[in-house]
């Protein structure tokens, strides 16, 4: 049996996330005494300036013994960021029209230092 076989003889189960330039894939595989693991692929792809791509891929496996502690640690750490900054990405890359305001040389810096405080009950 060749090395393709085998792999898709281990293949079981798989679903596909697309998240922009990332794709995901998860995979139930089998090992060779049967039992199975959960691999996750995260895949993004590259485009070079002459239009040629490439795809850099990072590969974790998960195996059943680990999957109570990793699931409780990954739901602790969502709901960690969901409490702290919400469920809004505000990422300015991810804001299609996010503008960054520079300073220029032309615009006047406003400092408060030299503001007074102002009584009104002297007027």
């Amino acid at each position: 049996m060749s090395e393709k076989d085998l792999m898709d003889q281990e293949e079981i189960y798989s679903k596909v996330l697309r998240a922009g330039r990332r794709t995901y894939f998860f995979d139930v595989r089998s090992t060779k005494a049967g039992d199975y693991y959960l691999t996750v692929t995260e895949s993004k792809k590259f485009t070079h300036d002459d239009g040629s791509f490439h795809y850099k891929k990072h590969k974790i496996y998960l195996y059943k013994e680990d999957f109570t502690a990793f699931k409780e640690n990954l739901d602790e750490m969502m709901d960690y960021i969901i409490d702290e900054k919400g469920s809004e990405v505000i990422s300015e890359r991810h804001q299609k029209d996010f503008k960054k305001e520079e300073l220029t040389d032309n615009d006047p810096i406003v400092s408060t230092d030299s503001f007074t405080d102002v009584n009104f009950d002297d007027i």
